[in-house]
Protein backbone atom coordinates (compact mmCIF):
# COMPACT_ATOMS: atom_id res chain seq x y z
CA UNK A 1 0.00 0.00 0.00
CA UNK A 2 1.23 3.39 -0.89
CA UNK A 3 1.70 6.19 1.81
CA UNK A 4 0.22 9.24 0.15
CA UNK A 5 0.72 11.30 3.49
CA UNK A 6 2.30 14.99 2.47
CA UNK A 7 1.40 14.29 -0.92
CA UNK A 8 -1.60 17.64 -0.95
CA UNK A 9 0.71 20.55 -0.77
CA UNK A 10 0.92 23.33 1.60
CA UNK A 11 -1.26 27.09 0.96
CA UNK A 12 0.47 29.75 -0.27
CA UNK A 13 -2.39 31.79 0.33
CA UNK A 14 -6.13 31.19 1.33
CA UNK A 15 -8.84 33.04 1.70
CA UNK A 16 -12.03 31.59 3.03
CA UNK A 17 -16.12 32.80 2.25
CA UNK A 18 -18.59 31.80 5.05
CA UNK A 19 -22.49 31.34 2.65
CA UNK A 20 -24.67 30.15 5.28
CA UNK A 21 -24.04 26.39 5.94
CA UNK A 22 -21.51 26.35 3.40
CA UNK A 23 -17.63 27.78 3.77
CA UNK A 24 -15.20 27.96 0.39
CA UNK A 25 -11.93 28.01 1.02
CA UNK A 26 -9.90 29.32 -2.26
CA UNK A 27 -6.24 28.20 -2.27
CA UNK A 28 -3.13 28.95 -3.94
CA UNK A 29 -1.22 25.89 -4.54
CA UNK A 30 2.66 25.44 -5.36
CA UNK A 31 3.65 22.09 -7.63
CA UNK A 32 7.18 20.47 -6.89
CA UNK A 33 8.28 22.50 -9.92
CA UNK A 34 6.99 26.43 -8.56
CA UNK A 35 4.00 26.76 -10.41
CA UNK A 36 0.81 27.68 -8.78
CA UNK A 37 -2.69 26.37 -9.01
CA UNK A 38 -5.74 27.49 -7.44
CA UNK A 39 -7.89 25.09 -5.44
CA UNK A 40 -11.76 26.05 -4.82
CA UNK A 41 -13.38 23.80 -1.74
CA UNK A 42 -16.74 23.55 -0.89
CA UNK A 43 -17.74 22.71 2.50
CA UNK A 44 -20.65 21.32 4.35
CA UNK A 45 -21.27 20.77 7.44
CA UNK A 46 -23.48 17.14 8.18
CA UNK A 47 -24.99 15.60 11.46
CA UNK A 48 -24.88 12.29 11.72
CA UNK A 49 -26.30 11.66 14.69
CA UNK A 50 -24.92 12.88 17.95
CA UNK A 51 -21.26 13.59 15.82
CA UNK A 52 -20.81 15.55 12.85
CA UNK A 53 -18.70 15.43 9.73
CA UNK A 54 -17.87 17.38 6.73
CA UNK A 55 -18.68 16.95 3.31
CA UNK A 56 -16.13 18.55 0.61
CA UNK A 57 -16.53 18.75 -3.26
CA UNK A 58 -12.83 20.46 -4.64
CA UNK A 59 -12.06 21.98 -8.21
CA UNK A 60 -8.56 22.15 -9.56
CA UNK A 61 -7.95 25.42 -11.40
CA UNK A 62 -4.25 25.69 -13.63
CA UNK A 63 -2.98 28.68 -14.45
CA UNK A 64 -3.77 28.30 -18.16
CA UNK A 65 -7.05 28.35 -17.14
CA UNK A 66 -7.60 31.49 -14.90
CA UNK A 67 -9.28 33.80 -17.57
CA UNK A 68 -11.32 31.13 -19.18
CA UNK A 69 -12.98 30.63 -15.49
CA UNK A 70 -12.97 33.91 -14.67
CA UNK A 71 -14.69 35.19 -17.77
CA UNK A 72 -17.19 32.31 -17.49
CA UNK A 73 -18.04 33.17 -14.10
CA UNK A 74 -18.31 36.69 -14.44
CA UNK A 75 -20.09 36.36 -17.34
CA UNK A 76 -22.82 33.70 -15.74
CA UNK A 77 -23.36 35.85 -12.45
CA UNK A 78 -24.07 38.84 -14.76
CA UNK A 79 -26.19 36.82 -16.94
CA UNK A 80 -28.68 36.17 -13.30
CA UNK A 81 -28.48 39.47 -12.03
CA UNK A 82 -29.28 41.26 -15.23
CA UNK A 83 -31.16 38.66 -17.29
CA UNK A 84 -32.97 36.32 -14.72
CA UNK A 85 -33.42 38.30 -11.34
CA UNK A 86 -33.34 42.81 -12.74
CA UNK A 87 -35.80 42.86 -9.38
CA UNK A 88 -33.42 41.54 -7.02
CA UNK A 89 -31.17 44.10 -5.18
CA UNK A 90 -27.58 42.17 -4.74
CA UNK A 91 -25.72 44.79 -2.98
CA UNK A 92 -28.23 44.04 -0.07
CA UNK A 93 -25.79 40.53 0.05
CA UNK A 94 -22.52 42.59 -0.06
CA UNK A 95 -22.51 44.12 3.27
CA UNK A 96 -23.85 41.02 5.36
CA UNK A 97 -19.93 39.39 4.83
CA UNK A 98 -17.81 43.35 4.64
CA UNK A 99 -14.98 40.93 6.36
CA UNK A 100 -14.76 39.01 2.80
CA UNK A 101 -15.12 42.04 0.81
CA UNK A 102 -11.86 41.07 -1.13
CA UNK A 103 -12.15 40.79 -4.97
CA UNK A 104 -10.79 37.82 -6.73
CA UNK A 105 -8.25 38.94 -9.75
CA UNK A 106 -6.57 36.46 -11.78
CA UNK A 107 -4.57 39.72 -13.68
Amino acid sequence: MEDNRGNDREEIFSKRVKAGKRTYFFDVKSTRSNDYYLTITESKRRVNGDSFSFEKHKIFLYKEDFGKFLEALQNTVEHVKTDLMPEVDFSQFDEEESEYDDELRWD
